[in-house]
């Protein structure tokens, strides 16, 4: 048999899925009995040549036949095939490049159990690893389960009621459980794949795996983050909810144990392995490790505004008025370099979704956008930032991005009129520097931000016919993009701290639920190939 993959076919977009298999065959010219395990690996939509839009396919299959026996004596890999006025690229591909290498397990022996904190999608692929290989790993998430988790936000969306440990921010899931749940990732990793599989068995749906831009959505993610919790459960890993760390006690630069505390009192747990999967709103662990002995350093971010847009006009702008209406609801990435120098672009855009206030702490607000599956709101909204750069932090101290983001959200909370209601004007409030309708928000962000994102508006219409709509909303602040620090950690993972391995978005190293799953299981994968399977 060989493996094959077709790749940039391009259809109508009313051309149903059922009918790929044969389109490929009739175009490859060969029987469709010919074509095995046929398997959609990438769609999207190509949308540059308006009204005339196109899915954009590659897909993976197998045969019997040598498809370039004829042109090259079976020398075909990696060349170019077209029949019949059917432009494709064809490859012939070893299988053993899809292959990943798995760990093996080390010889060094692991006190306790392994622990993870943090219970969002680094440390549940994490978990997964462990727990699937027999290192029974032990989960503390600071936050509650997901149902109490949802009725606790539930409660601050319509009372206005803030739980410190209970909201958009902590508990079950992490951040990502409560945004538009994109799987999408500007990483390259062999792992991508693994994630999404583990993803769609857990619920997630199987268009995951091939859609260019897949997404669960925030009802969606819910139930599939529980699932995946149950499976860690199953392979025979723990899960401590409302559970936070509150000291790392170490000796000689060796993890020895943790303090951990919840409503059962204070309790240590003998461990020399800890996997810091923090997410990046973790503050107050952020000062524990600093005081711990890690080494930290200062990590630039961004700040900006939310903008909303009626749905309707992305769509139009983006698939044309003819398409409107037959496609997903269309989304838009989008970026550009102010003359203060600073980068201006669009991040977690969010399709019929709607705009949401996160905060961690009574005083301060955030925002970010969430969706649902369907994405059926109405209405489109995204992050529109500036890059912030160590060098605006107001001191050298390694948290002094932490204190720069607090500064903002207190102004943000205070311009809103407090009860966690935040500034929001019109864009032609916000385009008009004479406009005092604009000032809650404008005083809610640096003034570099302000600068930068008024001069990025009417570009960006330029891109998107409509994007400086009057009536478009903006909304401020958005300060928590990504972490404002980063653990050093050495190419096995590890921090200078024996047997601490920080990882995920809260160590810095990842953006996004995908690659933040990633370097969870590759932080798992470091320990095993250290320590020995306790059960063996």
């Amino acid at each position: 048999m060989y493996h094959y993959r077709l790749s940039e076919i391009k259809t109508g977009i009313d051309v149903p899925m059922e009918s790929l298999q044969q389109i490929v065959a009739e175009g490859l010219g060969v029987n469709v009995k010919d074509i095995e395990h046929f398997e959609i690996r990438r769609k999207s939509i190509d949308s540059r040549k308006k009204p005339d839009v196109k899915f954009v396919y590659t897909f993976d299959f197998y045969s019997h036949k040598d498809l370039f026996k004829k042109k090259n004596s079976g020398k075909g890999s990696g060349k170019k095939t077209r029949k019949k006025g059917y432009a494709g690229s064809l490859i012939k591909i070893e299988d053993k490049s899809e292959r990943i290498r798995e760990p093996i397990c080390g010889s060094e022996r692991i006190t306790g159990r392994p622990i993870i904190v943090g219970m969002g999608p680094c440390g549940i692929f994490a978990g997964l690893e462990l727990a699937r290989r027999g290192y029974a790993p032990i989960i503390i998430e600071r936050g509650p389960a997901m149902n109490d988790r949802v009725h606790a936000v539930n409660n601050f969306n319509k009372e206005g009621f803030l739980n410190p440990e209970a909201n958009l921010l902590y508990g079950e899931g992490g951040a990502g459980t409560f945004s538009d749940g994109k799987l999408a990732t500007g990483i390259k990793d062999g792992l991508i794949r693994k994630v999404l599989k583990e993803f769609a068995d857990a619920g997630a749906g199987d268009e995951i795996m091939y859609l260019a831009k897949p997404h669960v959505g925030t009802d969606v993610l819910r139930s599939v983050i529980v699932n995946l919790r149950k499976k860690i459960e199953e392979l025979g890993g723990e899960v401590r909810f409302n559970t936070r760390l509150e000291a790392l006690n170490i000796k000689d630069r060796e993890l020895k144990s943790i303090e951990t505390i919840s409503n059962k009192g204070r309790v240590i747990i003998e461990t020399n392995v800890l996997i810091l999967a923090i997410g990046h709103s973790a503050r107050d662990t952020f000062k524990i490790i600093k005081d711990a002995g890690l080494e930290m350093q200062q990590k630039p971010f961004s700040i900006g505004v939310r903008m909303e847009h009626p749905q309707a006009l992305i769509d139009e702008a983006q698939y044309g008025k003819e398409n409107a209406g037959k496609l997903p609801p269309a989304e838009y990435k989008i970026s550009y370099k102010a003359k203060n120098g600073r980068g201006v672009y669009s991040f977690c855009m969010c399709p019929g979704g709607e705009v949401v206030v996160c905060t961690t702490k009574d005083g301060e607000l955030c925002v970010n956008g969430m969706s649902n599956r369907k994405r059926d709101s109405g209405t489109a909204n995204s992050g529109i930032l500036c890059d912030v750069r160590t060098e605006d932090f107001e001191d050298d101290d390694v948290l002094a991005g932490v204190s720069f983001q607090e500064k903002y959200e207190r102004l943000a909370f205070r311009n809103g009129g407090g009860r966690f209601k935040p500034p929001f004007c019109s864009m032609k409030d916000f385009l008009d520097e004479k406009s005092d309708k604009a000032i809650p928000v404008i005083n809610s962000l640096p003034e570099f931000a302000v600068e930068a994102i008024r001069e990025a508006v009417p570009e960006f219409a330029k891109k998107i016919n409509g994007y400086d709509a009057p009536e478009a909303i903006v909304t401020a602040t958005e300060t928590r993009s990504s972490s404002p620090i980063r653990i050093i950690r050495n190419s096995s993972g590890e921090s200078n701290i024996k047997g601490i391995y920080p990882a995920g978005e809260g160590a810095g190293y990842a953006g996004g639920i995908t690659s933040a799953s990633c370097d969870g299981i590759r932080a798992a994968w470091n320990i095993i190939e250290r320590f020995a399977n306790p059960n063996h």
